[in-house]
């Protein structure tokens, strides 16, 4: 079998002219994809576009001719204006959160694990294409086009939500979920790590939908377990209050509590003006309130640890493709 599967390796001239024209013949054996992809992406760009500028504007003049009604029964504000830019913010932030889960998927349903099923890869293998080459080729352009789009993305929304920061009262705070993996580096790291998933997949499993069902899921076991550990990936920083004041700081949460003789623990309530809140602090001892938290500066480097774990496990999963590749093949030279 292995003897059937591996073709003599062919001349340099025709070796280095075979990237380019696998990568042909794959943009045509993909087009329909490309082409949908292609328009969702002009789609979701132009509406990160209008949002950050006419439809920011809109609402911010809204917001601005609302506050200065202050409690007059009869004022005259754009509304409609507010709440579409609401609107458009969430659908663009869902969009943009959407493109590793549409890589992984294409990946595994089409890119790879339809032709594992068809056997239209062993055709390849059999005719000049070395398995590690033909691979190769599934990887290298899809892999720029997704840093390419995905990041694009990113800086569009991210660039939105900026134009509307200081403008608009009811802007996303920038350590809120959907907003902080958004306005990021975090979906290109994880759309890479869809795409490597969903090859593996492919290879692994055979079947086209199976893959793309397996892909996807793995995108979104990723995506919880970064959300889960971005807190704890830089050090936080501490804001101690008294007890008057309660806990103070804004930023993205890590924990809080009083501080006692006996260390830090867990706080029973959280506002020490209350009398009932007063007497159970003073049962325990507590003398302050702390909060542990990652301030605005914080957001870059939380976000790039987040993108390097991403990109190592990128790494792994195609390391483990070749891997699989080689065992399936019986070789996975180029």
């Amino acid at each position: 079998m292995t003897a059937a599967l591996t073709a003599p390796a062919p001349p340099a001239a025709a070796r280095a002219s075979g990237a380019p024209r696998q990568w042909r013949w794959l943009a045509r054996l993909h087009r329909p994809a490309l082409i949908s992809g292609g328009a969702l992406f002009l789609l979701v760009a132009a509406a990160l576009v209008w949002l950050g500028g006419p439809l920011t504007d809109a609402s911010a003049a809204a917001w601005k001719a609302y506050n200065a009604c202050g409690f007059t029964p009869r004022c005259s504000y754009d509304q409609s204006s507010i709440l579409l830019y609401k609107d458009v913010y969430n659908w663009t932030t869902i969009a943009v959160l959407t493109v590793p889960f549409l890589v992984a998927a294409w990946a595994g349903g089409a890119l790879v694990g339809r032709e594992t099923e068809s056997g239209t890869a062993r055709l390849a293998w059999t005719q000049g294409v070395s398995p590690a080459r033909w691979l190769a080729s599934r990887l290298v352009a899809p892999a720029v086009l997704t840093v390419a789009v995905t990041g694009l993305l990113a800086a569009l929304h991210h660039w939105a939500w900026a134009a509307g920061r200081d403008r608009i009262d009811t802007t996303k705070f920038w350590h809120d979920m959907a907003t902080f993996h958004a306005n990021g580096t975090v979906p290109v790291g994880l759309a890479l790590a869809g795409l490597a998933a969903g090859a593996l997949a492919g290879l692994l499993l055979r079947r086209a939908m199976a893959a793309l069902a397996t892909a996807a899921v793995t995108v979104g076991v990723l995506w919880a377990a970064v959300h889960a550990a971005v807190p704890y990936l830089w050090p936080s920083v501490t804001r101690v209050s008294s007890l008057e004041e309660g806990p103070l700081g804004r930023g993205l949460l890590v924990g809080q509590g009083v501080l006692t003789p006996k260390g830090r623990t867990e706080a029973p309530c959280v506002n020490g003006g209350l009398d009932s809140c007063r007497d159970t602090l003073t049962d325990m001892g507590a003398t302050a309130f702390y909060r542990d938290l990652h301030p605005a500066s914080h957001y870059w480097p939380l976000q790039l640890v987040a993108t390097g774990i991403l990109l190592a496990v990128a790494g792994l999963l195609t390391y483990a493709a070749f891997r699989v590749l080689r065992r399936t093949t019986g070789t996975a030279r180029g």
